[in-house]
Formats: structure tokens, C-alpha cells, sequence
């Protein structure tokens, strides 16, 4: 089944009053709060999703700057969005996909069933559909999240993998380059990673490419067998995105949550600045 769905798909099934749970994710780093977005205009019956504070949490520099939040506290964000195991979700955000693949990357870890909308709310409102706006309040979910390690590189690992797999770099070619560093401490990329921008994988309208066009890309930069395939960004985010698409093409891969803002702010990590290979 895909991971993926559109906006006409998402209509007709809310037409058929089939039970959905919409999970509202806007998110950027000129606005880390959606809410505001939320509250203007959503899709009808969506809860807003805190990415900061429900999809992340606090911690150390080293930890990264979107730490992956504990089980605990991710089912109680779960059960306050109204998730109960027994209807679809779908999340989406403005149109980015940044937001709604770290919600996806999360909950599916845990079990959950669980879609992104193709192109976010910017693809919902070119296919025409209403928005609604103000809070949306439905009863506590009971889902029960599954506890899972399995996806996740640790810093280690992340350094290792080149040398027996691939792992993708998914930041702006510039910042793999180490050309320019608007956020972190220190510019350029883990030895031996590749570069795939998260924008090389969507259409001009934010949507995933197709699949031949999807496969093409990644062969050009080697990911062509079963051979272990590692993803990292800045933070964590654009990095969910990355694993969101190679899961279409039913490719595994493993993230590694801290990505650059961990690696940068951990001394004595080796950085390289050269361009390794990059993404045509």
C-alpha cells in the first residue's frame, strides 16, 4: 500500500464518511508554530500536530535540534489527537511534506496506519477543497503505540555506514558542500555521504515524483540493490521525507534523528567539505 495519498483520494474518502484522522503538521523554520496557520484554515475535522513539542522535545546540542520525543510522551500526543488504531490517518502540512513525513516516520514506527497527503494543503485547495477554520475538539484516543528501535542510526552508525551501505545527505547542495552553513556550527558533510537534496524528489507543485523518475535518480548515486541505505539533514526532518519516498519505491531505510546539528556540535567529529557525489 502507498504511503502516499492524494487529495482526490483524500475527498472521496472523507465523501464516503469512511473514519479519518487528519493530523494538521504545518512547520518551517521561518514558522516553527503552525498553530496560527491551524486556526486560520484547515482541512475540515484536522487537529494540529506541535511538531516542536509533540514530534520533538528538548535536549542537548549534541542530541540534535529535534530530538525524537519518548514513547510515552508521543503516545500521550497521540491519544490527544484523538488516535484510536481502528481509522485512517493522514497527515499533511503546507505543502512542504517536511512536517507531516516526521509525524509519518514516528507513528509509523509505533504501528500506526498511517498516510501523508501528496503535495500537503497546498495540493487539497488546487484539487478545490473547503477549508474550515478555528480549534477542533474530539474525545481522547485510545491508541496504544508499539514500542520500536528498529530505523534509527545512531551517531556511530550514521559515521560507519558509508563504508558498507550508503548514507544520504538530504540538506541543500550547498550546505553538503559545506559552500554555506545558515544554521549550524560548523559547514560541510559526514565523510563519505551522498548528496540527495529532499527537493530533487517532488514535482514543481511540491508532489513526489514517479517512481521511474524516482528510481533513476537514486541509481545515479548508487542506491540500486539491498545494500543498507542511511538518511540524515539538519535535524531530523527533511531526513523523514527522504526515508517517506525510498519506502514508496520499497527501498528500507534508516534515519538518523540528531543528522547535522548533532554531528556538528559533537568535537572531535571528522567533516568533509569536498564534494563526495552528488544527486544529478
Amino acid at each position: 500500500m502507498s504511503r502516499l495519498i492524494s487529495a482526490a483520494q483524500l475527498a472521496d474518502l472523507m465523501a464516503a464518511r469512511n473514519p479519518v484522522r487528519l493530523l494538521d503538521v504545518r512547520w518551517s523554520l521561518a514558522e516553527t508554530n503552525g498553530r496560527s496557520a491551524y486556526l486560520s484554515g484547515h482541512i475540515p475535522g484536522a487537529v494540529w500536530v506541535d511538531l516542536e513539542n509533540e514530534l520533538s522535545r528538548p535536549g542537548e546540542p549534541d542530541e540534535g535540534r529535534h530530538p525524537l520525543p519518548s514513547q510515552e510522551d508521543l503516545q500521550a500526543s497521540a491519544r490527544r489527537w484523538g488516535l484510536r488504531g481502528d481509522e485512517a490517518v493522514v497527515a499533511y502540512d503546507a505543502g512542504t511534506g517536511l512536517g507531516a513525513a516526521r509525524a509519518w516516520w514516528l507513528l509509523s514506527r509505533a504501528g500506526v496506519d498511517v498516510r501523508v497527503l501528496d503535495g500537503g494543503l497546498a495540493a487539497w485547495r488546487r484539487a478545490g477543497g473547503r477549508l474550515e477554520s478555528g480549534e477542533v475538539v474530539i474525545a481522547p484516543g485510545t491508541v496504544e503505540l508499539e514500542s520500536e528501535d528498529a530505523g534509527v542510526l545512531t551517531m556511530d552508525q550514521a559515521a560507519a555506514l558509508p563504508s558498507i551501505g550508503v548514507l544520504i545527505d538530504a540538506r541543500a547542495s550547498e550546505r553538503y558542500r559545506g559552500e554555506v552553513e545558515p544554521i549550524d556550527p560548523i559547514a560541510g558533510h559526514i565523510p563519505g555521504a551522498i548528496s540527495v537534496p529532499s527537493t530533487t524528489l517532488l514535482d514543481e507543485e511540491g508532489r513526489v515524483k514517479d517512481h521511474a523518475a524516482l528510481r533513476t535518480l537514486f541509481a545515479e548515486v548508487g542506491i540500486i540493490g539491498d545494500q543498507p541505505v542511511g538518511v540524515y539533514c539538519g535535524s531530523g526532518l527533511t531526513a523523514a521525507q527522504v526515508v517517506l519516498v525510498l519506502s514508496e519505491l520499497r527501498i528500507d531505510a534508516s534515519l538518523f534523528p540528531g543528522s547535522w546539528s548533532a554531528w556538528s556540535n559533537s568535537p572531535g567529529r571528522a567533516v568533509e567539505r569536498s564534494p563526495s557525489q552528488e544527486a544529478g
